[in-house]
């Protein structure tokens, strides 16, 4: 089990909670909305950091007791898996995860979280680093916008 992170010349590993779940792609701007109103999910200089998967299909059968009952299994195309990072603490954990339920669309939503490190940069002048995005010939504010399918 991690119980405590480390540090290297760059960066910092920090003990951290990741928290994912599953929705409807048309469903995450409302849910992280709710999650970014109790905490902002910063990471250094930026905020509202989260990731997002490609559309998906995820499967299930709904028994008795559901809201709608099936014998068919189903398949729903367009669900996506997003996963963002909180500090390793519980009471806020127990916030956003209730957040999530609340504005979530489904009765039995799949929300994940795992202890992990994770990197924090220490800000060092790296301005000289050929690797940055900012020292390259091409700009990521420039490339094509994804596409978002419902």
């Amino acid at each position: 089990m991690i119980d405590s992170g480390f540090e290297t010349k760059s960066l910092r590993m920090e003990l951290l909670l990741l928290v994912t779940f599953q929705a409807p792609a048309s469903d995450v701007d409302r849910i992280m909305e709710a999650v970014v109103a109790i905490a902002p999910l910063s990471t250094g200089k930026y905020d509202s950091n989260a990731y997002q998967s490609a559309h998906g299909i995820e499967r299930y059968r709904a028994l008795e007791g559901a809201a709608g009952a099936e014998t068919e299994l189903r398949r729903r195309h367009g669900t996506v898996e997003v996963s963002f990072e909180l500090p390793d603490d519980q009471a806020l954990a127990a916030r956003i995860v209730e957040a999530i339920f609340q504005v979530h669309t489904y009765q039995e939503p799949v929300i994940r979280i795992q202890p992990i490190l994770a990197s924090r940069s220490k800000g060092l002048d790296d301005r000289s680093n050929p690797n940055r995005w900012w020292n390259t010939t091409g700009d990521w504010k420039k490339a094509a916008p994804v596409k978002e399918d419902a």
